[in-house]
């Protein structure tokens, strides 16, 4: 943002990253995340595409008009038979680093493009984490919620279905359900704050397009922006090539957006020949280590560490 740079260094990212995973992972997933995150590289995507896709978000002004729009463009009805299912399986994860968008470089405070408010939020928030003074939600096995889930690290697995399609992260057991048998969405009487809100989609061919909303203030990932309970997206997710799947990413959220922010998110399917790895119910409780506290300054710790 204009007058803030910021350096965070690639050692200090990996480190932290590491941190984490050696709390939360057993020994098998930190071998694999490790061996990920130092070898797997999220490819920045071209320029000119990703302009293409940030004017396709200027153009609509709210999610739910993006959304429409894709879908008057999508070739027919939004439906799949089972024999046009596509072959998603696999364990995925998202090469890590501490940005929702891989496209930031190291001296900018964000891609997007924030309101005052939430700029001057987002300032606060780095210097007092530089200080030492951060508590992050998720670090007690709180929900990560959405858009956030994009984000998080770790094994993923997604199943399709003709009328509904599964995304699901092991980091607290996290599961969103896009439905693609023609509903709408809840009533908005019936609404209220949901951590992984209500999503819609439809098919295009193989591609996926979905919209979200109903979903609660947040925020993206620890150092990134935050966002309000107005927050909706709209994302299109297709599978590139066997190992890889894409999900373009717009963002809508008018008190902290001047503009949508669009990102494109990339998973990759891991090796797992011999199929012994799986996803396992998350439980923070099952490892003492794992109790997280907020301090009186309102840093995290540890509560009783040991390294027993």
């Amino acid at each position: 943002m204009a007058g803030y740079t910021m350096k965070v260094s690639s050692s200090g990212q990996r480190f932290l990253g590491i941190a984490l995973a050696t709390r939360l992972l057993s020994p098998l997933l930190l071998v694999v995340a490790l061996g990920y995150s130092l070898n797997g590289t999220a490819q920045p995507q071209a320029s000119s595409d990703k302009q293409a896709m940030i004017e396709l978000g200027l153009q609509n002004e709210t999610a739910w008009d993006l959304f429409q729009t894709l879908r008057s463009q999508a070739e027919g009805d939004g439906t799949i038979g089972r024999d046009e299912v596509p072959d998603w399986r696999g364990l995925y994860m998202r090469a890590f680093n501490l940005r929702f968008d891989v496209d930031q470089t190291p001296d900018q405070l964000t891609t997007a493009t924030l309101t005052p408010e939430y700029e001057a939020r987002l300032i606060e928030k780095i210097r007092l984490a530089t200080a030492g003074i951060e508590y992050d939600p998720i670090s007690d096995c709180s929900p990560p919620g959405f858009p956030r889930w994009l984000h998080i690290p770790f094994l993923r697995e997604f199943v399709v279905t003709p009328y509904m399609t599964l995304l699901m992260s092991e980091v607290v057991n996290s599961v969103r359900r896009i439905y693609t048998d023609g509903r709408g969405h809840v009533p908005e009487e019936d609404r209220y704050p949901l951590y992984y809100g209500d999503s819609i989609g439809f098919w295009d061919r193989d591609r996926l397009i979905i919209h979200t909303n109903q979903l609660r203030a947040g925020a993206y990932t620890r150092r990134n922006p935050d966002h309000s309970g107005q927050v909706e997206t709209v994302e299109i997710w297709e599978r590139i090539d066997d190992r890889t799947i894409e999900a373009r990413v717009w963002v809508y959220d008018p008190p902290s957006l001047l503009e949508p922010w669009y990102t494109m998110q990339t998973y990759q399917r891991i090796s797992n020949d011999d199929r012994r790895l799986r996803i396992r119910y998350w439980h923070c409780g099952e490892n003492p280590n794992n109790v997280v506290i907020q301090t009186e300054e309102g840093a995290s710790d540890f509560a009783d560490f040991t390294f027993d």
